[in-house]
């Protein structure tokens, strides 16, 4: 399992989350001892539980990180990298917003240095890459010999899928701090991405051997073989990973998505039963019915799907978490949209613009709504063969995305274009627009493919369906196309 750097599927917005853990142990209060960022509480009892629920953290094994994390601000009330640190690991967009919140108001009190890792991610969800990345450089600049804050520039480079920026700091991380394990993790899918299958299994590896008692690296080394088509050795590791801690949810994930690949969707959703029984708090729960909605959309049964998705929306309206009931709303929306029905999509992209605006959330938060709206807008209105009506929204859109200049949004707006360009058989123009779309998505492969195949580069629209085809990686989008591509592909 990867560190989530992009949030959309977690809190309903297209912003960045960076995983924050940094500080000295041992240090005074406020004051820099060690060439670390300092660590500031008023109770070393607290101080503790935090250093156990960081090393934790930095494991990927966020509910456990989070009882120690929740005694350490009993302790200490006023302890804001306590709050960040519960931020990270919350189970809901609900529970992230108020505990960021708390850490934002408590930044005043604390470091420099402290303040930056809270105002950095502050910066992420409210749409600002660019303060977020000042917030960041600023902390290598004035710690260059704190491991944690490279790793955390590191991440900000992943998230805006800049593979070889990100790996310049993880490299830098793991020079200071050979024994320090993330940085090797976040490599590895950095390498992946870069399609340096040898150089990400040597990361995977090398973090294995580092934290052998662990779970992620199992899981994560999984993940690899999963995407390289070695899908039973992938589901050995992740049972590997389980056998270490039954409770390591990614683990659950990976081998139902195995089984999927493999042509199993019901041995798929027996594994995400598995899940269901023991998840220990409605974020597993979630985690559980998406993917039971996932398998539905692979085969194509899109009622099935709406409602495991709907379960989740019950979940979330339970606890009251607004943000949450409109990323579901939004899922709704993109599967009802992908089965062909864009009436019933529409309505529920509004409802989920509606309920969004009534959570309590940063307003920077409740715009990126609204903006990415357009978007959607937009490609209903293409489904309905209103191409102008589309072209209007993915403008509007491109503007205000190019203004946030926020990657992802960015990435979307090529997309949109292209998807335009392809419905007028443009091929040219859909092509020069998909490919500065969002190259690790399975959609946009697969569209990119169709462009390819219409301009008469055959060869090139075969091995991009291909790609499609065994993106073999996790991420909701890879349902809606991976049938078609393998249809596609079998019609030649």
């Amino acid at each position: 399992m990867q560190i989530s750097f992009g949030s959309v599927a977690r809190i309903g917005v297209p912003c960045l989350v960076s995983l924050i853990l940094v500080g000295p142990i041992g240090a005074g209060e406020g004051k820099e001892t060690t060439g670390k960022v300092p660590i500031t509480t008023q109770s070393e009892e607290a101080r503790e539980l935090y250093l156990k629920g960081r090393d934790l953290t930095e494991r990927l094994r966020a509910t456990d990180a989070r009882e120690f994390l929740k005694q350490a601000v009993a302790k200490d009330e006023g302890f804001a990298l306590g709050h960040l640190a519960l931020a990270n690991t919350s189970p809901s967009a609900k529970e992230f917003f108020a505990s960021l919140k708390r850490a934002v108001e408590l930044a005043p009190k604390v470091t420099d240095a402290e303040r930056d890792m809270i105002l950095g991610l502050d910066a992420g969800t409210r749409s600002d890459p660019e303060a977020q990345r000042k917030h960041y450089t600023k902390l290598t600049a004035t710690f260059p010999d704190d491991e944690r804050v490279h790793n955390l520039l590191g991440g900000y480079h992943f998230g805006r899928q800049e593979w070889a920026s990100a790996i310049e700091a993880y490299e830098k991380a793991v020079a200071l701090n050979p024994r320090f394990s993330q940085p090797y993790n976040q490599m590895g899918y950095a390498y992946r991405s870069l399609e340096r299958y040898e150089e990400a299994e040597k990361a995977f590896k090398k973090y294995v051997e580092l934290i052998p008692d662990d779970p992620n690296p199992y899981d994560s080394y999984a993940e690899l073989l999963m995407k390289t088509g070695r899908f039973q050795e992938s589901i050995d590791n992740y049972e590997k990973a389980l056998a270490v801690n039954r409770n390591f949810v990614a683990s659950y994930v990976g081998i139902g998505l195995n089984r999927i690949l493999m042509g199993h969707p019901d041995k798929a959703r027996e594994t995400y039963a598995r899940l269901t029984q023991i998840a220990r708090n409605n974020g597993e729960r979630r985690q559980a019915l998406v993917q039971t909605a996932a398998s539905y959309v692979h085969e194509g049964r899109t009622d099935d799907a709406i409602q495991a998705v709907q379960k989740m929306y019950a979940i979330a309206e339970s606890d009251g978490d607004k943000i949450a009931m409109s990323g579901d709303l939004n899922l709704m929306g993109n599967i009802l949209l992908e089965g062909g029905r864009p009436g019933d999509a529409e309505a529920k992209f509004a409802k989920a613009v509606e309920t969004a605006q009534q959570a309590d959330v940063p307003a920077e938060v409740k715009e990126a709504n609204r903006r990415n709206a357009l978007a959607s807008e937009a490609r209903v209105a293409l489904a309905k063969n209103d191409v102008a009506g589309a072209r209007a929204r993915a403008k509007a859109y491109a503007g205000q995305a190019a203004a946030k200049m926020v990657p992802f949004e960015v990435r979307q707006s090529h997309e949109l274009f292209g998807l335009i360009a392809l419905h007028e058989k443009d091929y040219g123009s859909a092509v020069a627009e998909l490919r500065q779309a969002n190259q690790q998505d399975a959609r946009v492969l697969f569209h990119l493919a169709r462009a390819y195949r219409g301009k008469g580069e055959s060869q090139t629209a075969r091995e991009t369906l291909q790609k499609a085809a065994d993106f073999n990686g996790l991420g909701f989008s890879y349902s809606y196309v991976r049938g078609k591509a393998k249809k596609m592909l079998a019609e030649g």
